[in-house]
């Protein structure tokens, strides 16, 4: 039986075109918050204010985030829906 010959083996390192966690740090995200109530009760008066508080101190607290805008709707009809959305967009 003849003996194994060992096979000369090289490890090359990658080296990354791309690393996702630079690009994060260098660009911020603009991003946008969409707010909506659905109903005329009382019991909602306050959410519009309520969510518009929300999402812009969320999206503050985020240091790679930017406010790019608050859109809404109020509910009542979808008409007005693709309007915001493809100025969101």
């Amino acid at each position: 039986m003849q003996a194994l010959k060992k096979k000369d083996i090289s490890i090359i390192p990658s080296n990354p075109a791309y690393d996702r966690k630079a690009k994060v740090e260098l660009k911020a995200l603009r991003v946008v918050a969409y707010c909506r109530v659905s109903t005329l009760l009382e019991q909602q008066e306050g959410s519009y204010e309520a969510q518009v508080s929300y999402y812009t101190e969320k999206i503050q607290q985020n240091p790679n985030w930017k406010l790019a805008g608050i859109y809404a709707d109020d509910g009542k009809s979808a008409t007005n829906t693709k309007k915001e959305m493809t100025s969101m967009l």
